[in-house]
């Protein structure tokens, strides 16, 4: 059995900028990391047609060619990125201890640090035509995307302080915001409920909800039902912006490593250090508040340098 464990330095638990951001600099380290990058090359970014706001691209790029990028920077350095599922840990709570990690069912790798950047999925209505038009209008992150929405009319999903918070943020940009709010009233503080109130150009619909987005290749409208009355009517929009939150992608470590009641994992200080020494958190794994591209890579930079420290004062 022995002969089938790999034994490393640093294990990287998803990709994204989080993971080749940290990959980056554990490599530079020479900590010869080992990633591998989950079922989503890339992350999230791999579904976002358009990126305007990542330092360094003055004419933006695309989504999937800034992680080929990063990814190519990783292995330049001597990364091994490898396309696989982490299944199963058996993590270590002793300092200088030895953490185990079970890839897609079979292998076996002991790594004497790990870096988790698994990511936060965004949660989606289910529908076909949203699905189809992801990147062609349907988004789930108005400060990525809403810049490019600019003088047009757009719609917002959802009722609590995060769909209240990218609608006034897209009042700013857009003609007008429509928030369908399925239920009589919204979940959103008070607070953001008088700003969204006060926002001449934000209409709210309550007891709606929306039963198909319209369009073939971009967004051009959606189509939707008053749930109490059945009525159905159509708003003309290029832009649909989905804010009914996010999944922590942390099943792996529940019951082993601190997180909050939605199951973002909790790291210590302005660190990225977890409960449990040599294991560290990067990007949207705990991050509930940011969620950018700029700010996942932060967090990774300071995942490898906190592990090349925690191995440092090890010698």
């Amino acid at each position: 059995m022995s002969e089938n464990i790999e034994k490393i330095k640093c294990l990287i638990i998803g990709s994204g900028p989080a993971g080749y951001t940290a990959a980056i600099y554990a490599a530079r380290a020479d900590m010869k990391p080992v990633m591998y990058t989950g079922m989503q090359m890339g992350g999230q970014l791999t579904t976002t047609t358009e990126v305007d706001n990542f330092p360094g691209y003055k004419d933006g790029t695309d989504g999937p060619a800034m992680m080929e990028d990063l990814k190519h920077q990783a292995e330049r350095f001597g990364t091994q990125v490898r396309f696989g599922m982490v299944t199963k840990v058996d993590l270590s709570d002793k300092v200088g201890g030895i953490h185990k990690a079970i890839v897609d069912e079979t292998k076996h790798i002991e790594a004497e640090t790990i870096i988790i950047s698994t990511g936060a999925t965004a949660k989606y209505l289910g529908l076909e035509s949203e699905k189809r038009l992801i990147g062609g209008g349907v988004s789930a992150c108005a400060t990525c995307d809403g810049f490019f929405y600019k003088g047009q009319d757009v719609v917002v999903v959802g009722a609590g302080d995060t769909a209240a918070e990218e609608a006034t943020y897209l009042a700013n940009i857009c003609s007008k915001v429509t928030m369908l709010v399925r239920k009589d009233y919204m979940k959103a503080s008070k607070a953001m409920q008088h700003r969204v109130n006060k926002t001449e150009n934000i209409e709210v619909l309550y007891n709606t909800e929306i039963d198909e987005v319209l369009g073939d290749n971009v967004v051009e409208g959606v189509r939707a039902i008053n749930n109490q009355t059945k009525e159905k009517h159509e708003i003309s929009v290029t832009g649909v912006f989905i804010a009914i939150g996010h999944t922590p992608n942390s099943d792996l470590f529940k019951g082993v490593l601190d997180m909050d009641e939605t199951g973002y994992l909790i790291t210590k200080g302005k660190t990225t250090k977890t409960n449990l020494p040599g294991v560290f958190a990067a990007g949207d794994i705990q991050d509930k508040d940011y969620r950018q591209a700029v700010t996942a890579a932060g967090t990774g930079c300071m995942a490898a340098l906190d592990a090349e420290r925690y191995l440092g004062a090890l010698e």
